[in-house]
């Protein structure tokens, strides 16, 4: 027979179990004493920001509301970042990112860089070879060979990375994968990706400024070429309109293809093209081809990629339009309905789908297909938030969705649309694991620029 287990309790033991209750009920975690959104300071991700103004000054923004402290921040124009600069008096301020991360880098667990796109690279290295997490505004780089350089970096020194490509968490973006994976609209062999940025928050078309206006007493011009070829200061280029010039900006394309061609790439799963060719308006009115402005992008474009076939996957060829021109309106698209100003439009073989840039939420064409559409299982882990990703990926969580891994090479083809445009006209072959034109070997010397002494991948 088991001999009933005592009930007694000894004095010294009861008196540790009364106060180790009495300290369950006293002790409240910091983060509940400090209210909805605190975060303890041990748990917050340590910063510095590279460029401060404009998208710059926003992701730091949206970081610090997440709970990041940012101890350092980093801009060439002093007057361009005061917004940032006052809501983080304590962070200590530079001009020279390179400055910062020497004296910085011991204070820091990652850098964010939004700066114009001739910046990005050379930012983006420096922090990631200082062992920081990096979040990089979009496009990735400026040329190609940027691009490619990043990613290896990135994949070396194992860090937490991120591109600014916020479409890339949402709900659509999921919907659209799992609907295209699922065949609701059968096998797509054809893309249409479009935009109306172009020309509109900055000019195209037009050539290099000759008025020599004197340069901002609170800009260092030197540092904001950085690794670009010297030209005298201009209001043209900075601080805002830096986008449409071909030395700083990567155009329509850069700015909102990885908005935009960001989700046929992830659904389709592309990989790289194997050509490309642009057609350009040059007047406005007719295309042309064997015509290049090599100071601005011209006025609209189509670019048409050929992606081949992958796995059981067939060969799809996408085509960009930018700077007014879209493709042709559905047929089957509803009377008093239109495609939206930037977006991406499916072509399959049973039906078609289209969405708006960032991720919007995926429509079918016909509607009857939404029946299908809906007994989709949701197999893809959703997203606590673009941003919010690269947080918890600091912290040790998940890889940002969008890392440099999958960022880079969505970029390239991205930067490949751009270079085409020196070429209007030609279809290019492009061989991407030796990064050049097999047609056209003159132009493989714009895969990269040559930096200015001082400055080097």
């Amino acid at each position: 027979m088991t001999k009933p287990r005592s009930t007694a309790t000894p004095r010294r033991s009861f008196l540790q179990s009364a106060a180790a209750s009495a300290m369950a009920f006293t002790i409240v975690p910091r983060h509940v004493l400090g209210g909805t959104g605190f975060v303890a300071p041990s748990e917050r991700v340590r910063m510095a920001g590279i460029g401060c103004g404009g998208m710059g000054g926003g992701d730091i923004g949206t970081f610090t509301k997440l709970g990041c402290e940012f101890v350092a921040l980093c801009d060439v124009d002093d007057e361009r970042g005061t917004g940032t600069f006052n809501a983080h008096p304590q962070a200590r301020r530079y001009r020279d990112f390179r400055e910062m991360l020497d004296k910085e880098a011991k204070n820091l667990d990652a850098v964010t860089v939004g700066t114009p796109d001739h910046i990005h690279a050379v930012a983006t290295l420096a922090a990631l070879r200082a062992g920081k997490h990096v979040y990089c505004q979009k496009p990735l780089t400026h040329t190609l060979r940027e691009c490619r350089t990043v990613a290896q970096v990135a994949r070396e020194h194992k860090v937490a990375t991120q591109m600014g490509n916020q479409g890339h968490a949402t709900e659509g973006a999921r919907l659209t994968n799992e609907w295209i994976q699922a065949g609701v609209i059968g096998e797509v062999r054809e893309v249409h990706c479009w935009s109306d940025r172009a020309g509109k928050l900055w000019k195209q078309g037009i050539d290099r400024p000759t008025d020599r206006p004197a340069i901002p007493k609170t800009l260092d011009w030197d540092l904001w070429l950085g690794p670009v070829a010297e030209r005298p200061y201009h209001p043209a280029y900075c601080p805002t309109l830096w986008r449409g010039w071909m030395d700083f900006g990567t155009g329509a394309m850069g700015d909102m293809g990885c908005h935009i061609i960001d989700h046929p790439v992830w659904a389709l799963k592309l990989g790289a093209p194997t050509s490309v060719e642009s057609r350009v308006t040059l007047d406005g009115s007719e295309f042309a081809g064997g015509k290049a402005n090599t100071e601005t992008f011209p006025i609209a474009a189509t670019i048409f990629y050929e992606f081949p076939a992958r796995g059981n996957l067939p060969a799809v060829r996408l085509t960009w339009y930018d700077g007014g021109l879209m493709p042709p309106t559905p047929a089957e698209m509803p009377a008093g309905e239109a495609l939206p100003g930037n977006g991406v439009l499916y072509i399959g073989s049973k039906g078609k789908m289209y969405h708006s840039s960032h991720g919007g939420m995926p429509k079918l064409l016909p509607q009857s297909l939404q029946e299908a559409a809906t007994a989709v299982p949701k197999s893809m882990t959703r997203s606590p938030g673009h941003y919010e990703e690269f947080v918890n990926a600091c912290k040790g969580g998940p890889l940002p969705v969008s890392n440099f891994e999958y960022a880079g090479p969505m970029t390239e083809t991205a930067l490949l649309g751009v270079l085409s445009l020196r070429a209007p006209g030609r279809r290019l072959a492009w061989n991407s694991a030796e990064m050049k034109f097999t047609n056209a070997p003159e132009l493989n010397q714009f895969t990269h620029i040559e930096y200015r002494k001082g400055w080097s991948l």
